[in-house]
């Protein structure tokens, strides 16, 4: 089987059955109101019903190779890019704290596209502003270095 879509059809259904049975742990309906259990419950029951229309007519389809997928030249470095820094994120952050991996982050991100003064400038910005916002406004316990950002 050469057919990507069959792959990814599995794939969904695969992740929604476990999201669905991972939700059958929740409690469905709280005294409150709706409880923790009821929006994955829902989403991997919807994520469910359409991947399975997706694999019936993926059956149906011309043969879709993964080589046909993904993007050639620029783009595909657009996409290593991105996934080299989500990676490089997932690794900075338990020692540099949120600020500084999220700023050298989008510093990569950014510097695809805008020279690197300014990609620095929109890095440092963004990342200030979602620590301010998450961080001190909304009380989210974010990942901080010894400094305390």
């Amino acid at each position: 089987m050469k057919n990507i879509s069959i792959y990814m059809a599995i794939f969904f259904l695969i992740f929604s059955g476990v999201m669905f049975w991972e939700s059958l742990s929740m409690s469905f309906y709280s005294e409150y109101g709706p409880g923790p259990g009821l929006l994955p419950m829902w989403v991997s029951g919807i994520i469910f019903v359409l991947s399975s229309i997706y694999l019936v007519t993926a059956f149906k389809k011309d043969i879709i190779l993964f080589a046909h997928i993904l993007p050639k030249g620029e783009g595909f470095i657009n996409v290593l890019v991105c996934m080299g820094s989500l990676i490089l994120f997932m690794i900075l952050v338990p020692f540099a704290g949120f600020l500084i991996s999220s700023t050298v982050t989008l510093f990569i991100l950014f510097l695809r596209g805008y020279k690197w003064y300014w990609s620095l400038g929109f890095s440092a910005s963004v990342a200030f502003i979602i620590f301010w916002v998450f961080g001190v406004m909304l009380q989210v316990p974010l990942p901080v270095n010894d400094l305390g950002w």
